[in-house]
């Protein structure tokens, strides 16, 4: 479904499950001109060094409707669930992955429930937050390309992996790579520790099922750790060509 048939469709109340599914999907997307390898894989060369850039994912359907509006580090606005600390470090695929300072990193992602902020009120998700704003947040990289959000372990909901939304922009506001994070599956995983919350794993949506990741996510899986008690800690590198 392209993007803005799918907009419209907000705007006139319930969409299918299929709908939904297929706004969820890969975007098309033009090919990055530096060459970068934007989908699965582990290296691709681009710029003047070789390293990855990470592939380029849909931004809905729940995107972040004023970004700049939420420039902070602790994005939890009170939402219950279990402490998630989410180091991004972006690089600078043009300059061999250097670290990129001054970069905007937005993110969002569902609560426990797998209720999205900013959204609901539909068939798409009957749980109506249109007027708050949790789980959302602005950070700008430091010298060593880092942002830190404070949050909470994202839920599930049908048809989607657990997930983070990222959007990066340059310092004047340009975009620059608009991607997703995934997280490890398994036995002895954060998500398996987590167990969806109160709606268990049952009808979850795996990785390599889901129709954003099923074709890789070498370049978007995150390092986790931690546990229920004490919290986990998410670490990942976002290559994107600036």
């Amino acid at each position: 479904m392209e993007r803005k048939h799918f907009l419209k469709s907000l705007l006139v109340g319930a969409v299918s499950a299929p709908a939904l599914l297929s706004a969820c999907g890969k975007d098309e997307v033009t090919p990055d001109t530096s060459g970068a390898t934007t989908t699965g894989g582990t290296t691709g060369t681009t710029g003047s060094g070789s390293c990855a850039a990470a592939p380029t994912e849909t931004e809905g359907p729940f995107p972040t409707k004023q970004p700049a509006s939420y420039v902070r580090s602790d994005i939890r606005d009170g939402k219950a669930g279990h402490l998630l600390t989410a180091n991004i470090t972006i690089t600078n695929t043009n300059n061999g992955c250097a670290a990129l300072a001054g970069a905007l990193v937005d993110i969002w992602h569902c609560d426990a429930e797998g209720n999205y902020s900013e959204y609901g009120g539909t068939g798409m998700q009957s749980t109506n937050y249109q007027s708050v704003h949790f789980l959302r947040g602005r950070q700008t990289t430091g010298a060593n390309g880092l942002v830190t959000f404070t949050s909470i372990f994202p839920g599930w909901y049908s048809g989607r992996a657990t997930h983070i939304h990222v959007h990066v922009y340059s310092a004047s506001g340009q975009s620059l790579k608009v991607t997703q994070i995934a997280f490890p599956e398994g036995t002895g995983s954060a998500v398996a520790a987590v167990n969806g919350y109160a709606k268990g794993l049952t009808g979850y949506t795996a990785n390599a099922q889901d129709n954003v990741f099923s074709d890789g996510v070498s370049l978007e899986l995150a390092s986790v750790t931690g546990n229920t008690t004490s919290g986990f800690q998410l670490s990942i590198s976002l290559g994107v060509p600036a």
